[in-house]
């Protein structure tokens, strides 16, 4: 029996490729298109629940409360259609989302980019990709994100894709470690949040969130910039890390830092404050780790870490939310002398698509730029809050964060007063969720690639609206 290959006759273009490019699949896709479009436009103010669908949903929240083991935070699920910043719950009400899944939504809902990418991504081979098979898209998507991240001078040459920011963060720690064995130490900012696995957990500034977790990795904690006193509290960091090198020397693998303090309470950084801790950090030889899961995408550049003016200091970032697929980015230096980095899946075929849409996205409405959408509205969105400051004093404090990560604190900061008015918020329509401790802060995280000052203003009315309700609650 030959096991020999019968010639192939050679053709001009791939099948996949004359498959993609079928005008049955164009006509598919502009009839999709055509009716999403037509559909979601019914979909563009905040509506109540309707009665005909309560049951139903009713059902639907029983269902989830026996089978998750308890409620959802919120009774949120969703219909399948959105429009922009605008979705329809199965309930038959209609929310203004400004927290996107946590900042996973940059596109909003129901986004026509979106859909197209994810057909593209539906009539390929298969649904998830991996670091044994991969398509193409793959390597697109590394390369895009290793360009934007050394686009002003960071050398960050290397990354593998994962499927969870979780994931990309573990893989950044395997890293770090790797290069610095037998350090075993790392250092974090007070508040700091990398994630729910036994390792980040180890990291993040909860000791609820590790309750009954053996400790995986010592960590030590630093304090981050109090913008009411930068440079006390930058010497006062900037102290408090010389004492802990000089304390533990040669132990720490590296310096963990959220350039913006995310689930920590919305909290910026700046240039002058990473600049005095990373030189230590580098007569140290601690690695240094950007965690860009949340701020991605979100300020003046495409990394919060370039807004700051830190790629020099950039050893290895990670990134994902508003990407759909995670990513750990490295330089050279740190690619692993042993098989340490390896998934079964890198990703899934429709994330990656989507992602790479999502750059294109943000790029066409200018998102960047010192002068570009993400500060532009950040500043119009902050001066609309500030509004709300002077007409419910003591209700509302803030705004804080940077760029398109905005947030305030509810009442007196506390968890309880925090849970009322996002719920009161929920009831209303408008959607934004909770960071930080102590004090306890509302955040939004509007979808940069489509939201306007016009659902700006929307939100703000909703959070007036919102505000009224609370007073009465809070002084009741």
């Amino acid at each position: 029996m030959s096991t020999t290959q019968e010639p192939v006759a050679a053709t001009k273009t791939l099948h996949a490729e004359a498959f993609r490019n079928d005008p049955r699949v164009a006509e598919a896709k502009r009839l999709l298109a055509e009716a999403m479009a037509e559909h979601a436009s019914h979909l563009d103010v905040v509506a109540p629940p309707q009665k005909n669908f309560a049951d139903d949903y009713q059902t639907v929240i029983d269902d989830y409360t026996s089978v998750r083991g308890g409620p959802p935070l919120w009774p949120y699920f969703a219909s399948g259609l959105g429009n922009g910043p605008y979705v329809e719950l199965a309930d038959g009400s209609v929310k203004l989302d400004f927290i996107g899944g946590i900042g996973v939504h940059g596109c909003g809902h129901s986004h026509p980019a979106m859909l197209a990418a994810s057909i593209d991504a539906a009539i390929e081979d298969t649904v998830m990709q991996g670091n044994l098979q991969q398509n193409i898209p793959s390597v697109r998507m590394l390369q895009r994100l290793t360009s934007l991240a050394s686009e002003s001078g960071a050398p960050l040459a290397h990354g593998l894709l994962s499927t969870s920011g979780a994931m990309a963060n573990e893989n950044a720690l395997k890293l770090a470690f790797h290069k610095a064995q037998p350090a075993s130490r790392i250092l974090a900012f007070d508040n700091a949040f990398a994630g729910r696995s036994i390792a980040l957990a180890a990291i993040t500034d909860r000791p609820a969130y590790r309750n009954g977790i053996p400790l995986a990795i010592e960590v030590d904690y630093l304090p981050f910039l109090d913008p009411k006193h930068p440079e006390r509290s930058t010497r006062w960091a900037v102290n408090e890390l010389k004492r802990l090198l000089a304390r533990h020397p040669g132990k720490y693998a590296a310096f963990w830092a959220e350039p913006i303090a995310g689930e920590g309470g919305y909290y910026p950084g700046s240039h002058e404050f990473f600049a005095a801790l990373c030189r230590p950090l580098r007569d140290a030889g601690v690695s240094i780790i950007f965690d860009e899961i949340q701020s991605f995408s979100r300020t003046s550049r495409p990394f919060a870490f370039q807004h700051y003016g830190l790629d020099e200091f950039a050893d290895i970032v990670t990134v994902g939310k508003i990407t759909q697929v995670c990513a750990t980015l490295y330089r050279k230096e740190f690619h692993p002398t042993a098989p340490i980095l390896s998934q079964t899946f890198t990703g899934s075929t429709s994330a990656i698509r989507t992602g790479l849409e999502t750059l294109d996205e943000l790029d066409r409405v200018k998102c960047f730029g010192a002068e570009g959408a993400n500060v532009k509205r950040h500043r119009y969105f902050a001066e609309q809050l500030e509004t709300l400051t002077q007409k419910y004093p003591g209700l509302i404090s803030g705004p804080f964060g940077e760029g398109m990560m905005i947030g305030f604190t509810p009442g007196n900061g506390s968890l309880d007063q925090a849970k009322l008015l996002m719920h009161i918020l929920y009831e209303i329509g408008l959607l934004g969720f909770l960071c930080g401790a102590s004090p306890v802060r509302m955040r939004f995280l509007p979808p940069p690639a489509i939201t306007t000052t016009s659902h700006i203003d929307r939100a703000i009315e909703l959070l007036d609206a919102g505000l009224r309700q609370f007073r009465e609650r809070v002084e009741s």
